[in-house]
């Protein structure tokens, strides 16, 4: 089984699970993000829930959870194994990403190899922000290693984040890790390396531009916001420079697919732009065929 592009309309290339099939849920800051983003409470969703919600929407997505043990103490719910698992289960909607807290160390880059070789991940999510680490610490190197040997993705979030947004210190989160300028850096050290800066990079929406555009194989995201607030510019250069590089993303559960599209008709993206960015682009970044193969 494999994705089939023409079956669907869509591809989202970021969302999180939440969720275990075993019963726990990531309750971490659930009612908080619900808050900054309008929703109440932040639901919750198993991969395979996240599947059967796609599937029904005729839609792919790329799946993962975040891995920040350093910093909370907590090993991701559900575990990396667990979203490599259903997602292959799923595979006819679904595409599996790892996450691994750089502090891990040798012991992470041991479990990427290992969620790459025995469970076919395809990428890996890093949150700059919560894993507190600048994306071009020394330190990471060696998880990029394995994802650009293998040819896989790296995506990172930039800009603000949600997480801790309002709370006291804003829950001890620091936004100077997720400038898109740090990703530069890793874009000339790994060049085979595939990487989307993730989200409308508030406030350094022309550092990311500026990277994407500079850098062959980094692609922009457009996931996190509604689509009636994205800067110009990035409205702009998404509409030619990038056309080939801005990717359809949602930040599920936060933001759902649909209210993400209702917006997105409304702003000014070429008619012949539209499906690239929709599903054209992420088929081609994944290498995904027409019959699922």
């Amino acid at each position: 089984m494999g994705i089939d592009l023409d079956a669907i309309v869509a591809i989202d290339v970021h969302t999180h699970v939440h969720k275990s099939v075993k019963g726990t849920a990531y309750t971490a800051d659930a009612e908080d993000m619900g808050e900054y983003f309008g929703i109440g409470k932040m639901p919750q969703y198993s991969v395979p829930e996240v599947a059967e919600y796609y599937r029904e929407r005729r839609m792919a997505a790329v799946v993962f959870g975040v891995d920040s043990v350093s910093q909370t103490g907590e090993d991701p719910v559900p575990t990396n194994e667990e979203v490599a698992e259903l997602a292959a289960e799923h595979s006819d909607v679904l595409i599996p990403f790892g996450s691994i807290d750089p502090a891990r160390g040798a012991a992470g880059v041991r479990a990427a190899r290992k969620l790459v070789t025995e469970y076919g991940v395809k990428g890996f999510k890093f949150h700059p922000n919560t894993q507190a680490f600048f994306p071009n610490d020394r330190s990471a190197y060696p998880l990029y290693e394995v994802i650009a040997e293998h040819n896989l993705v790296a995506l990172f979030h930039t800009g603000q984040t949600g997480v801790g947004a309002g709370q006291r210190a804003g829950g001890g989160i620091r936004l100077k890790y997720s400038n898109p300028m740090h990703v530069d850096d890793v874009a000339v050290d790994f060049p085979d390396m595939k990487i989307i800066l993730a989200h409308p990079s508030f406030p350094w929406q022309d550092e990311a531009l500026s990277v994407a555009t500079h850098k062959p194989q980094v692609y922009i995201d457009l996931s996190g916001w509604s689509p009636k607030y994205f800067p110009p510019q990035l409205v702009q250069y998404a509409n030619s420079l990038l056309k080939n590089k801005v990717l359809f993303g949602s930040d599920f559960p936060v933001i759902t697919p649909e209210r993400w599209m209702k917006d997105f008709d409304s702003i000014s993206i070429k008619d012949e732009v539209r499906p690239k960015i929709m599903k054209e682009n992420a088929a081609r970044l994944f290498g995904l065929t027409g019959n699922g193969a």
